[in-house]
């Protein structure tokens, strides 16, 4: 059962079982599920989008990520849920533009129906979720704490969870505030 709180969901609980998923489509036509990453020691997930300047903003910061992270056994998984009726820059045909033009080293899914952002109770774009090798929630919240200027960020939070969990250590911060855009939730 999801929680739905004036602003949105009720965000999941540090500590939590993932919610499951399967199915989502993603921008290179793969169908993607959590069980697409079983092999993973841990999943990130951003919930992000399109037309959102801090998720913009972010994009090659997670792609780094990515790009470092994953031949350590680390997946990284991008999920835009935002109603493309309101907001047509969210679509699928966009989407595939953005993962080809950044160059996306990570699938790029679409939750339309958005029970996904509502089962792990994502906020905004973008919002971080990394699950650790038994797919409990270790760390929700941001990437870093300078979404505009990279080189002003002082706290790479994203970066130390999987440090801390590729270590088997504890996140020493497993909560932070997600900065960006609000899910556009559909009517």
């Amino acid at each position: 059962m999801v929680l739905i709180t004036e602003s949105g969901p009720e965000t999941l609980k540090i500590g939590a079982p993932a919610p499951s998923f399967n199915g989502l489509p993603a921008t290179d036509g793969a169908i993607v599920g959590l069980d697409s990453f079983k092999d993973a020691s841990l999943v990130v997930l951003n919930f992000t989008c399109n037309h959102c300047p801090y998720a913009k903003a972010y994009e090659d910061r997670f792609n780094a990520l990515a790009e470092e992270f994953t031949p350590q056994g680390v997946a990284f998984l991008a999920i835009n849920s935002n109603d493309v009726e309101t907001y047509p820059d969210d679509d699928m045909d966009h989407m595939i533009a953005r993962a080809k033009e950044k160059q996306f080293l990570f699938p790029y899914v679409r939750d339309d129906d958005q029970s996904i952002a509502k089962a792990y109770g994502a906020v905004c774009t973008p919002h971080l979720f990394v699950l650790d090798e038994e797919r409990k929630l270790a760390y929700e919240g941001r990437i870093d704490d300078s979404w505009k200027e990279p080189e002003k960020a002082t706290s790479a939070d994203l970066r130390i969870a999987i440090e801390a969990l590729l270590a088997g250590r504890p996140v020493p911060s497993p909560q932070t505030n997600p900065m960006g855009c609000s899910i556009k939730w559909k009517n």
